[in-house]
């Protein structure tokens, strides 16, 4: 397993050039970085990684549905899934991210590569963009998930 805590770990120079794929980067964009601002003073010196930004997603998501249904109704799990898996799912660590029937939540996935210490802005700027390949390319089709009826 890789991430950025690992390359943090491992310092620019001997990460450098290593490429990895990621759903998730703090430095990403506006929105990735306002969710790192909300999460870093509660973990000083500790970025987030694709793990806490998914936990994050998932958790929003999930509160915003039960919220959606009212007490009531939430506390029927399965009608509370079926919500979740009505439409977008809307965070500051992904953005708009359909959920698709069998439950994947359908993520852009990033290739980067390790920034050499002479490219890093800071301690933690690590990674550069190389390229991303659509959710749709990345997932497996929807019909070969046995979780989803027919």
């Amino acid at each position: 397993m890789c991430g950025v805590a690992v390359v943090h770990g491992l310092g620019l120079e001997e990460a450098q050039g290593l490429r990895l794929t990621e759903s998730f980067y703090w430095d990403l964009n506006d929105r990735t970085r306002a969710f790192t601002t909300r999460v870093l003073p509660k973990t000083p010196d500790n970025y987030p990684g694709t793990t806490q930004a998914a936990s994050y997603a998932g958790t929003l998501h999930y509160l915003k549905s039960v919220a959606a249904l009212g007490l009531d109704r939430a506390r029927d799990g399965a009608a509370v899934v079926a919500h979740m898996k009505l439409g977008l799912a809307d965070d500051d660590a992904f953005g708009k991210t359909m959920i698709r029937a069998d439950g994947r939540a359908m993520v852009t996935p990033y290739l980067f590569e390790v920034k050499t210490p002479s490219e890093s802005r800071g301690e933690w700027d690590l990674y550069k963009l190389v390229a991303s390949t659509s959710p749709e390319d990345a997932a497996p089709p929807v019909t070969d998930c046995p979780l989803v009826r027919a």
